[in-house]
């Protein structure tokens, strides 16, 4: 008997007993969709993820000074100078954040402030949607300009073109009326989320007195970010020192080495060495361990839904044993008639092979489904590989021969005369 006639015979026999195999097929299809749905968004999460950390940090190393350091060994101006001197270092910043309360005459605002030098938007990316980003100058002469998010031009002005206005930074009891330069569509409370906490940011913004003194501590939940140079907030909170910079080596695979290299020229300014005061994070190792992260709890997650997988694959022999039971007259005829051992094994497993498939087909398009709805509610891209589509087909294949083996073989092996004694 040829395949083809196996598998007409095996698609004959599922049509004749359709209700029954569609509630056979259940546990297959639910199995499928979840390992499916979990893998797609396991990837187009993980690719997300991955690409918005390495948007911020665009190869970018940070160093980072310990909270035991004295204020002698805080990072000065000079020590940027001196790291700027290096042929291997591309760009070099300060970073800083404030949080304080921004408004115009008509809005008002919590207001989350990032600091940095004129290097600052390539260290950390930051991509200009409209206008400029500040200048050396602006930051030597403590210019009071600053970028502005989308999101805050929104908040505070209802437009985009809002270069040229005006808005009131208040921190410390100070007020320091900024204009706008630009605005930016990178997130810059996400910029700084790889070394601050967001919850440990916006706990210090709630229990910041001038904050609960002010209007947004009275309900409000308008929130924005601007982008300002370092010594205007200098000014501010009377800062001598810097407790983290970002920089950037002209040969993005020695980041690692140049990161180290501008640690140890620290140590050796501040004569502190063996004090572990100063430490060096690779944004491109944070991406990758990252990565790794995602990669090892999307597959254990896909493991367990994959016993929804054992649990059909049960079904599938149990209602296999049944059809042998029910066919044993056939098989008699079939085998007085000389059919062989291997053609009756080969026709029941054929059978069960195609329920696993048929199963495996509807459980890949339900899972694509369900991927797609919840990317679309979290707002990323589903991504589906061709290792996707081969689990799938691999899986339900896989079921079908294990748990159609049994069946198929006790099938085979009956004699023809026990066979046709049966009614």
């Amino acid at each position: 008997m040829s395949i083809w006639e196996n598998i007409k015979i095996a698609v004959f026999s599922i049509r004749t007993n359709a209700m029954r195999s569609i509630l056979t097929m259940l546990g297959i299809i639910i199995g499928v969709a979840s390992v499916i749905a979990i893998i797609t968004v396991g990837n187009g999460g993980k690719d997300f993820v991955v690409d918005l950390l390495s948007d911020m940090s665009s190869g970018a190393v940070s160093i980072q000074v310990g909270t035991s350091a004295t204020a002698g060994e805080l990072i000065t101006k000079e020590d940027i100078q001196a790291l700027r001197n290096i042929d291997t270092i591309q760009y070099v910043s300060p970073m800083d954040y404030k949080i304080g309360s921004a408004y115009t005459d008509e809005k008002t605002a919590m207001c989350f402030a990032l600091a940095g030098n004129e290097d600052l938007a390539q260290v950390m990316n930051i991509k200009m949607r409209r206008g400029r980003f500040f200048t050396e100058e602006e930051n030597n002469d403590a210019s009071n300009v600053c970028v502005v998010t989308e999101i805050g031009a929104l908040v505070m002005f209802n437009s985009l073109d809002c270069i040229g206005e005006y808005v009131n930074f208040q921190l410390n009891g100070q007020v320091v009326k900024m204009r706008i330069i630009g605005v930016t569509s990178s997130d810059l409370t996400a910029s700084t989320s790889s070394s601050n906490s967001t919850v440990s940011m916006y706990g210090d913004m709630l229990s910041n007195p001038e904050f609960q003194d002010s209007p947004m501590g009275s309900g409000s939940s308008a929130m924005m970010a601007i982008v300002c140079p370092i010594t205007v907030t200098d000014k501010l909170s009377n800062t001598n020192g810097y407790s983290m910079l970002y920089l950037t080596a002209k040969d993005q695979t020695q980041a690692a080495v140049v990161g180290n290299a501008a640690k140890n020229i620290l140590y050796a300014k501040h004569g502190n060495f063996g004090s572990n005061i100063y430490s060096v994070v690779n944004m491109e190792s944070f991406t990758e361990m990252v990565d790794k992260i995602i990669n090892v709890f999307t597959t254990f997650v896909a493991g367990i839904s994959a016993i929804a997988l054992l649990v059909g694959g049960i079904g599938v022999m149990n209602i296999m044993l049944v059809s042998v039971t029910e066919r044993t007259r056939e098989i008699g005829i079939r085998k007085s008639l000389g059919a062989k051992t291997s053609t009756i094994l080969f026709q029941f497993l054929t059978e069960s092979v195609i329920l696993c498939l048929i199963g495996g087909i509807i459980g890949f398009i339900a899972g694509v489904g369900m991927a797609a709805a919840v990317a679309a509610y979290a707002g990323i891209k589903i991504k589906i590989e061709l290792s996707t589509i081969a689990i799938a087909v691999g899986f339900s294949s896989a079921v079908g021969i294990f748990f159609g083996i049994y069946p198929a073989r006790k099938a085979a092996k009956m004699l023809p005369i026990d066979a046709l004694r049966r009614d």
